[in-house]
């Protein structure tokens, strides 16, 4: 059953002081940029202009930020995992000797192999049962080692884990625990960019639909945003899916909160069931809404989106898919705001990550759609 809630945490007059930019700042965002934009097939990722959508959902504008080409992994993980990973070695002054490891459910592995590639350094990533084999091959392509370990993906973060410690690996994780903070940051620093970039682009949102998971996106677009403008920052809203919705449940508790079940969901990369506790301090205070989609309203999401010729996966699509919903809602409309004047800006935050499972909801191949 999907759900949604404004934020009963929110303070949207609490300034964005020393404790904010503790954990992600301009000048984080800025050197972010800055050393990413020296990786060689570095270029911004468009801004699709979904204007028959915008006119169907009787919305000024949605601007689609389309992470589907992003550099060769498809996907917006790539200013993550291989940024941190780029942090690591340079604190180190040497990749020799050093194993990175972490947990994924397909591109933040692919990200921190790729990156580990680039450094010179080994990588052990962990996948989950439910993790498609086309994701696996995808991160062994880039040389890493892949081993499948738990049922879902904090089985995996677990496993991961223990691993680094018996063995003196040094883990890159997306999620943040106590006492495991470092790396998660630099992790959602390099998220940042993508709000540099579309913000340099044009974008002017009143609105930002953006997705869950362990909270490191959402808390990066909002965190530029909130230092930048304060008070007066487009409303942000997380959408999760419903099987997995720890940030969803976070909200409704009002404190930090973790969800159990396989989290079975199409939008693997968004089957999370424990926030980061980061991405929390953050969201908590500074989010105007949290809302939930099902399956299905993502595969929907993914077959409009290819009507205009656009690849968006099934994690990418669920800022979309969010809007959808809540356009249709005449609650949801009058609660968030959602008129003729609103600009809502979304995060494509991957392409078709695995050809196979996108032809099989979509009909057709990503090529097929592209062109």
């Amino acid at each position: 059953m999907s759900g949604w809630i404004l934020n009963p945490s929110l303070d949207r007059h609490r300034a964005y002081g020393a404790e904010e930019r503790a954990i992600l700042s301009l000048d984080g965002a800025r050197i972010a940029r800055d050393t990413i934009a020296q990786w060689e097939g570095y270029a911004p990722t468009p801004l699709r202009d979904l204007a028959p959508i915008a006119a169907e959902c009787g919305l000024g504008q949605i601007l689609y930020k389309d992470e589907g080409k992003r550099f060769a992994l498809r996907s917006f993980k790539a200013l993550g995992g291989a940024y941190a990973v780029q942090r690591i070695v340079s604190a180190r002054g040497s990749a020799e000797g050093l194993t990175v490891t972490c947990a994924t459910d397909g591109n933040h592995g692919r990200a921190v192999a790729w990156g580990a590639r680039r450094a010179g350094a080994r990588a052990v990533i962990y996948v989950h049962e439910g993790v498609s084999e086309g994701r696996a091959a995808a991160i062994r392509g880039f040389g890493a080692e892949v081993r499948r370990e738990g049922a879902h993906y904090d089985a995996s973060v677990r496993a991961s884990a223990d691993a680094a410690a018996k063995n003196g690996w040094q883990i890159v994780s997306d999620t943040a625990w106590p006492g495991y903070e470092d790396v998660p940051r630099d992790v959602m620093q390099g998220y940042a960019v993508l709000a540099m970039e579309a913000e340099e682009a044009g974008a002017r949102p009143t609105h930002v639909f953006v997705q869950g998971g362990v909270g490191g996106l959402a808390a990066a677009v909002l965190s530029y945003r909130w230092e930048k403008y304060g008070s007066s920052r487009p409303k942000l809203i997380v959408v999760e899916p419903d099987k997995a919705a720890c940030l969803y449940e976070s909200a409704c508790a009002g404190a930090w909160t973790t969800v159990g079940g396989d989290l079975d969901t199409v939008m693997a990369g968004l089957a999370c069931g424990e926030p980061s506790t980061l991405a929390w301090k953050l969201l908590q205070p500074g989010a105007d809404a949290f809302m939930t989609v099902t399956d299905d309203a993502a595969k929907a999401a993914m077959r409009r989106l290819a009507e205009l010729g656009i690849v968006g996966g099934e994690s990418g699509v669920a800022g979309l898919a969010g809007l959808l919903r809540a356009a249709k809602d005449p609650d949801m409309r009058a609660g968030l705001g959602l008129d003729a004047t609103a600009r809502v800006l979304l995060y494509g935050t991957e392409g078709a990550t695995d050809a196979e499972v996108y032809r099989a909801i979509v009909g057709k191949t990503p090529e097929e759609v592209a062109s």
